[in-house]
């Protein structure tokens, strides 16, 4: 058996083909380690069961895989040749086909293929379809197994560093590669979720960088580890959350953050995984912020996932666009995966023929069963639009709701912002601009203060207080113009969620 082919995965194939499954569907991005796992058991079966294993490709025809039996056979290239062929084959046998997708569109194909699979009783010929995506038609549906083949375990990942560690080193006077056991465990761990060829493809990077393996080089593992696998496009990616701190306010909900850190960084073995928590509030508060703020409280990466790319016009994409990023946020754990304003997505639509529906019973069913460390933030402004089922106890870990800053949160506001800007006020100024500053969200007082900047800047003057007063008194905050809407808001959340701060 290849060492980087788990025996889970063969026995597993191996059951399906021996429990006369006459079609198997192999959906993966990583072929070669497919074959390897196909090319192993092939050897197997022609010893034990006398079931000789075949391979098509469509640029190269057909050939055996258990034996050396020199060159394909170049006339059975075209996808019909080859069905017809294994149509009227009298022996038992397994044809691998690779990225026979495309021809399954075909009428003429999907026929051949039921013929092949009606026919197994008399002569028993198991296809084994191999391509990175494959939907069957519905005719073939039920002749059909899945086999889902698993990601490098750790020992394999670590095998697969250490020969590309030989690998520098027989390429370099036998020189060894720098390391130390925590950085050798970190690029190990930080390689999980990608495929045996990925996994060579970056361990290769780090290690022909420079000859070492360090702590320096996850960053950038893992900035191209997430492009390998968001291939969809619809998640951001931050690897460094350390500078997400600053955030005023929002004692209880950082509190409540960091008491989840040991289950987060592995810390302790004896906490249940979060799951996440749904922040509820008035818009410009710093729910954005404080999803933020989470990934650098819990030390892990931030994945921004953008709800509305997730939908696509075709039938079936979206489904398919929440697994694939989902299973993406997985193997990037332990990660924060924030969905910024969920109800524009999830909120349904009359026209859009239950597709938001469906995929929130997606999203909803990975979020009650997962198990590893993925923190899920979503953050909701209209209430009213969210669905029930999202917000119902027992969903997240827990709801919070973000209300307007009062006086104290407010001058600690002013503070963050004037010094990010080069700005330093007293406690007593920023006491006298906090009172002035009633009713006024986060992000106004952030407004205030780079307007104040402009205003300075145009008259010649270095920005003062007073310069931000003249902006506080000439603002009508969102409390005063939408103050119905936020009351509501409040009524609401009093008996549903834990206030922020």
């Amino acid at each position: 058996m290849d060492k980087l082919t788990p025996p889970t995965a063969q026995h597993e194939l191996e059951t399906l083909i021996r429990s006369r499954a006459p079609l198997i569907v192999i959906e993966t991005h990583d072929e070669l380690r497919a074959l390897e796992l196909l090319a192993s058991l092939a050897v197997r079966l022609a010893q034990q069961a006398h079931l000789p294993v075949f391979q098509w490709k469509i640029t190269e025809g057909l050939r055996r895989i258990d034996v050396d039996l020199g060159v394909a056979q170049t006339h059975n290239s075209e996808p019909t040749v080859i069905l017809k062929a294994i149509c009227a084959a009298d022996k038992p046998g397994v044809y691998v086909l690779l990225d026979f997708h495309p021809f399954l569109n075909d009428p003429i194909h999907v026929r051949l293929v039921k013929d092949i699979c009606l026919g197994y009783a008399k002569t028993p010929r198991t296809l084994v379809l191999v391509s990175h995506e494959l939907k069957l038609p519905a005719e073939l549906a039920n002749f059909a197994a899945q086999l889902n083949l698993a990601f490098p375990t750790v020992a394999e990942r670590q095998v697969i560093v250490e020969q590309i560690a030989a690998e520098w080193s027989r390429a370099n006077k036998n020189t060894r590669v720098k390391t130390d056991e925590r950085a050798l465990q970190m690029l190990v761990d930080n390689l999980a979720g990608l495929s045996s060829a990925d996994t060579e493809r970056l361990a290769r990077t780090a290690i022909y960088n420079d000859g070492a393996i360090i702590a320096a080089d996850l960053p950038e593992i893992t900035r191209a580890k997430h492009r390998l696998l968001n291939r969809n496009g619809v998640l951001a990616f931050e690897p460094d959350s350390r500078g997400f701190v600053d955030l005023g306010g929002m004692q209880r909900l950082k509190q409540w953050l960091k008491s989840r850190v040991p289950a987060m960084d592995g810390s302790s073995k004896f906490m249940d995984v979060p799951r996440g928590m749904l922040l509820l509030g008035v818009q410009g508060c710093g729910k954005s912020l404080a999803a933020r703020v989470s990934a650098g409280i819990l030390g892990v990466p931030l994945l921004r996932l953008d709800v509305g790319a997730l939908f696509n016009k075709y039938i079936g994409e979206s489904e398919r666009s929440i697994r694939e990023t989902l299973a993406t946020a997985e193997a990037t754990a332990p990660c924060v995966l924030w969905l910024d304003e969920i109800e524009k997505g999830f909120s349904g639509d009359d026209h859009d023929s239950g597709t938001s529906q469906r995929v929130l019973a997606s999203f909803l069913t990975w979020l009650s069963e997962k198990r590893s460390r993925v923190f899920v933030v979503a953050t909701a402004n209209d209430i009213t639009k969210l669905p029930p089922e999202l917000v119902r106890k027992g969903r997240f870990d827990e709801i919070f709701f973000v209300d307007l800053p009062s006086a104290t949160v407010r001058a600690d506001i002013l503070r963050i912002h004037a010094g990010k800007r080069g700005l330093e006020f007293n406690d007593a100024t920023l006491k006298a601009l906090a009172q002035a500053a009633e009713g006024f969200s986060g992000a106004e007082l952030e407004q205030a203060i780079v307007s104040a900047l402009y205003t300075a800047h145009g008259n010649n003057q270095q920005c003062a207080p007073a310069h931000v007063l003249a902006e506080l008194r000439g603002t009508r905050p969102l409390s005063v113009v939408m103050s119905e809407r936020i009351a509501d808001l409040r009524e609401w959340a009093a008996e549903r969620t834990v206030p922020a701060d």
